[in-house]
C-alpha cells in the first residue's frame, strides 16, 4: 500500500498498520518492545491503537531496518538522533524581522503608486 492510499483517521488498529507497512503483526509487537518511541494507546478492549504520528515513526523504522539495513540498536540510535535534530530545529529562534520602512521608503512607494495611477488615468482617457 502506498503512503497516499492510507486512510485519514486518528487511530489505526495493529492489523491495519501491518497491512499498510506490509509486515506481520508480531513484528510490530516486537518493535514496540525495542523502540521506546512506539507507545500505541490501548482501547478499553486492550487492543493497540496507533496514531498517525506512530505511523510515520513506523515507516521510518521499517526504512531503517529493511531498506538501509540498520541493526535494531543502530535504528534506535538513529531515531534518537532524528528526534534530537527535530527538537533543535523547533528550539531555534525565528529569524529577525526586517527593519521597519523609513520615511524615504514610504515616499518612494507613494511616488511609484502615484505614477502608476497617472498611467492608468491616461489609459482610461
Amino acid at each position: 500500500m502506498a503512503k497516499g492510499d492510507i486512510p485519514d483517521k486518528p487511530y489505526y488498529r495493529i492489523g491495519e498498520i501491518a497491512r499498510i507497512l506490509g509486515i506481520e503483526t508480531h513484528v510490530l509487537r516486537y518493535w514496540e518492545s525495542e523502540f521506546p518511541q512506539l507507545r500505541p494507546v490501548r482501547a478499553a478492549s486492550k487492543q493497540r491503537l496507533y496514531r498517525r504520528e506512530d505511523l510515520g515513526t513506523l515507516f521510518c523504522i521499517k526504512g531503517l531496518l529493511h531498506d538501509q539495513r540498520y541493526t535494531i540498536a543502530g535504528a534506535r540510535q538513529r531515531l534518537d538522533e532524528l528526534a534530537a535534530a527535530e527538537r533543535q530545529t523547533q528550539a531555534t529562534p525565528a529569524p529577525e524581522q526586517p527593519a521597519q520602512p523609513t520615511a524615504e521608503d514610504a515616499a518612494d512607494v507613494r511616488g511609484q503608486v502615484l505614477a502608476e495611477l497617472k498611467d492608468i488615468l491616461r489609459l482610461l482617457s
